[in-house]
């Protein structure tokens, strides 16, 4: 009894969460919108809003030609040390919403993007140089990874309203990692 309780107000939480996940996307397509087809009436202090908003985009943040200059320039700022832009949404019901910059490295990588490397190919690496999480009524919503494979080159992960994809922990990738080419070498060195 009390499980089918906790299913049923566990549905009704996702169901919300859901609803939530689209005002704020719904949200944030009208503020796309309002950059992309009146760039004349964004100010300086509004790059750090663009950088968001495209960001947010599910197909990636340069997938519109309007955001490939506002994220070219934060590729640029990053690669150069510089503080990620913030942005001040104001009273717009946007509370809950931010993005992040971690740089990458064997503490916070992607599993597909470990490598070996270093002068003698012992040295576990990560293949980005950062992922950005974007967070939308406090909900990790994407995370891209910039400057994959050592390239001008993103990843971009979608966890928002409609994704069937669980977050991933970044920071357990490299134990992932070496579990599996423990299991790799045993089963490699298993017949012998």
């Amino acid at each position: 009894m009390l499980d089918a309780a906790v299913g049923v107000d566990c549905a009704i939480a996702r169901r919300g969460l859901l609803r939530a996940l689209r005002r704020c996307a719904i949200g944030l397509t009208a503020l796309v919108g309002a950059f992309i087809f009146a760039p004349g009436t964004a100010r300086a202090d509004d790059w750090g809003c663009q950088v968001i908003l495209c960001l947010s985009n599910p197909g990636g943040p340069e997938q519109y030609g309007e955001c490939v200059p506002p994220i070219e320039r934060l590729w640029a700022a990053l690669r150069h040390g510089d503080p990620f832009p913030t942005c001040d949404f104001g009273a717009g019901g946007s509370r809950g919403t931010s993005a992040v910059n971690v740089f990458a490295g064997t503490g916070y990588c992607r599993e597909d993007l470990l490598y070996w490397g270093g002068p003698e190919q012992s040295e576990l690496l990560c293949d980005a140089c950062g992922a950005i999480n974007v967070e939308i009524d406090g909900a990790l919503y994407t995370r891209v990874w910039w400057d994959a494979s050592g390239a001008d080159r993103t990843i971009t992960e979608f966890y928002g309203a409609g994704s069937t994809q669980l977050p991933d922990d970044p920071t357990q990738a490299a134990r992932r990692f070496l579990e599996r080419e423990e299991e790799s070498a045993g089963a490699q060195g298993g017949g012998e």
